[in-house]
């Protein structure tokens, strides 16, 4: 450090070139990282994607045999589906009732800083705790669920997580109102508007509603778009809430790619799952581009 400090006293370097050297020795760690974590494996993933690997051997290249498979598969024919059903939900009734909690907290109405507390307290537990949580809620025998129903009708019994086509609407449940990262996106740009804005409106007479959704929402599409992505990202990847609770079942009505990806890992069809894996990679690319088309974001809101 002592002998790169005495270089850059060197009359030779420019103060811009003093700088320069010193950014590129921040970022080298970064660089680092990304190329050893990030980027080597994707690399790996996409190669190997076209082989048959077993994890010990050296992959041999099969071509699109393992996409070809793959999309044969009634199993991965039924993860699309489901992937499509939960991605349309999470992108409109879970954005929606996030963006809605973001919305209200930003009134700041009477008991707010409480309810914002609660709502944030599912965020400190892991998904395996909270896939745990809800195989006793949506229990058959003794589960909170069929507790509050049997009140209204005492005959009533589903065993929830093991029954089609329950157990589909089962699984949303755990993630559909556990809409923190949406509300707390939202709620940092509400609440970077400035004031002036909504102070010249109410001067003009607008309502609420009308400033809620002429000045509000318009100004939150980046982060409502962010929220969007965070979903169905999320939505993609989903495999603890799965793999503990139903497992792909009963049948393949709750099967994913994720599942798909580590139940051929487990079998060391190595090449198999880089090939789920890059499904998994292009359909988030894809979403990515969409709905940076659809908000506009990369556009200035102001």
């Amino acid at each position: 450090m002592i002998l790169v400090q005495e270089c850059f006293t060197m009359k030779s370097f420019t103060a811009k070139q003093k700088n320069l050297i010193w950014i590129w020795i921040f970022l080298l760690p970064c660089l680092l990282t990304f190329l050893l974590f990030y980027l080597v494996p994707i690399l790996t993933l996409v190669c190997t994607s076209f082989t048959k690997w077993d994890g010990a051997n050296l992959p041999v290249f099969t071509g699109l045999t393992n996409y070809i498979t793959l999309f044969r598969t009634p199993d991965f024919q039924h993860a699309l589906i489901n992937l499509l059903l939960w991605s349309i939900i999470a992108g409109t009734f879970h954005v929606f009732f996030g963006t809605l909690v973001a919305l209200i907290l930003f009134k700041e109405p009477h008991g707010w800083k409480f309810v914002e507390t609660v709502f944030m307290i599912p965020n400190v537990i892991s998904m395996a705790a909270w896939a745990m949580i809800y195989r006793f809620v949506f229990n058959g025998s003794y589960g909170i669920l069929n507790g509050i129903i049997r009140i209204f009708s005492p005959g009533f019994s589903v065993n929830w997580l093991f029954e089609s086509p329950y157990a589909f609407i089962a699984v949303t449940l755990t993630w559909l109102f556990y809409a923190v990262v949406v509300t707390l996106l939202v709620l940092s740009d509400l609440k970077a508007i400035p004031p002036d804005l909504h102070e010249a409106a109410q001067i003009d007479g607008a309502s609420d509603w009308y400033i809620t959704l002429k000045i509000n929402l318009p100004l939150c599409r980046n982060s409502i778009g962010t929220a969007v992505i965070c979903s169905i990202s999320a939505r993609i990847s989903m495999y603890e809430t799965i793999a503990l609770t139903t497992r792909g079942g009963p049948g393949n009505d709750t099967m994913n790619i994720p599942l798909i990806l580590v139940n051929a890992i487990n079998d060391s069809k190595y090449g198999y799952a880089n090939a789920s894996g890059m499904v998994m990679l292009l359909i988030g690319i894809v979403l990515l581009v969409i709905v940076n088309k659809a908000f506009r974001m990369n556009e200035s809101v102001y």
